[in-house]
């Protein structure tokens, strides 16, 4: 029994010299290297400020100061950038109009001009914007301290639409095609219904629209009937059949053109022999007409004016055909004859 009180009295002196602060509660624990049990933290310190702040590493007051300064840029830009754009859609052709400036300054600068103002409205503002947020801000300098190598990668990256937008700006200056002139463009034709930034519109005679790049409008071929005088000549194409009458063809043609009211009748009306084909004569008709619109339509009714008058004329509208000729084969020699067929056998061959 003595032996083992002893050995239960020498246990727990080892004991408290392995853990000092069980024996004496009051001891530090940072001297012998250990950290106290955290506290459990309360709910609500979870939407306290401070630990707010302490989470966004900002202050909230700041944070908040700059989310609606930059909410108001927003909607001022967006706002300042519509009243701009209605005010010079409705107002600048009036004063241009009272300045007699209006033909220098027409409605193809006066859009251009207005999309380039509402551009640089909204790059003001974009600017703004980064320099309310002082991370954006040191972003900026560090890429305007890289400006040249930048642009040079910005450059390649949009080339196109940087070539579109060049595109667009001389054909401002330049002025080959203006909003509203009548245009023929790879076979369609139309007139020029908006000139942006980027692409052209074109709207054709059977009202669809054409996107057409402005890289595209500067380099490609346009027929664009409204520069200088609007007057167009138009052609139009008669065939007739050999054995008819050309003057009688010639003198029918011009009595049906000359009734049409769209044809200039102080301007002369040709038809010319421009083919001897294959099965008809060909003559082309070219009349005048006032403007570039009117040429289609007018072409047509005297096509079928002209087609009604030589049906009664008897003036022939030929059309493809073949002439198959009948012929009797020539005698020959008995010892030359290969075959077995008569000699007065016909046989046929196309023409």
């Amino acid at each position: 029994m003595l032996i083992t009180k002893r050995l239960s009295i020498a246990v727990d002196k080892i004991r408290l010299m392995a853990d000092p602060v069980a024996k004496n509660p009051a001891i530090s624990t940072q001297l012998i290297g250990q950290s106290p049990a955290p506290e459990p933290t309360p709910i609500t310190e979870y939407f306290s400020i401070n630990y707010i702040e302490k989470v966004l590493g900002t202050n909230l007051w700041d944070l908040t100061t700059t989310v609606l300064s930059i909410l108001v840029i927003i909607l001022a830009t967006f706002l300042i950038a519509r009243i701009v754009d209605e005010l010079l859609k409705k107002h600048i052709p009036r004063i241009l109009e009272a300045s007699k400036m209006d033909k220098e300054f027409d409605e193809t600068s006066h859009a251009m001009t207005r999309r380039l103002i509402v551009a640089a409205i909204y790059t003001i503002g974009f600017l703004m914007i980064i320099l309310q947020v002082p991370s954006l801000n040191r972003v900026a300098i560090a890429m305007l301290a890289g400006a040249g190598v930048a642009g040079l990668a910005i450059g390649f990256a949009a080339q196109d639409s940087l070539s579109n937008v060049i595109s667009g700006i001389l054909l401002v200056i330049f002025k080959p095609i203006r909003i509203g002139d009548y245009v023929d463009f790879k076979g369609e034709y139309g007139h020029i219904e908006d000139l942006t930034l980027r692409h052209t519109i074109v709207c054709t005679w059977d009202l669809r629209r054409i996107i057409v790049p402005n890289s595209l409008m500067s380099s490609d071929y346009i027929v664009n009937w409204s520069i200088g005088s609007p007057e167009t000549i138009w052609p139009v194409d008669f065939g007739i059949g050999y054995s008819s009458d050309i003057d009688k063809a010639r003198n029918i043609i011009i009595e049906e053109t000359k009734q049409h009211p769209h044809v200039l009748k102080d301007e002369e009306i040709f038809v010319r022999l421009t083919e001897l084909g294959d099965f008809a004569v060909n003559l082309r008709l070219t009349f005048h007409v006032p403007n570039r619109g009117l040429a289609f339509d007018t072409g047509c009714d005297i096509r079928e004016a002209v087609k009604k008058r030589f049906d009664a004329e008897g003036i022939e509208i030929p059309y493809p055909y073949r002439n198959i000729f009948l012929q009797r084969q020539p005698e020959v020699f008995p010892a030359a004859v290969s075959s077995p067929r008569s000699s007065s056998e016909p046989y046929y061959y196309e023409g």
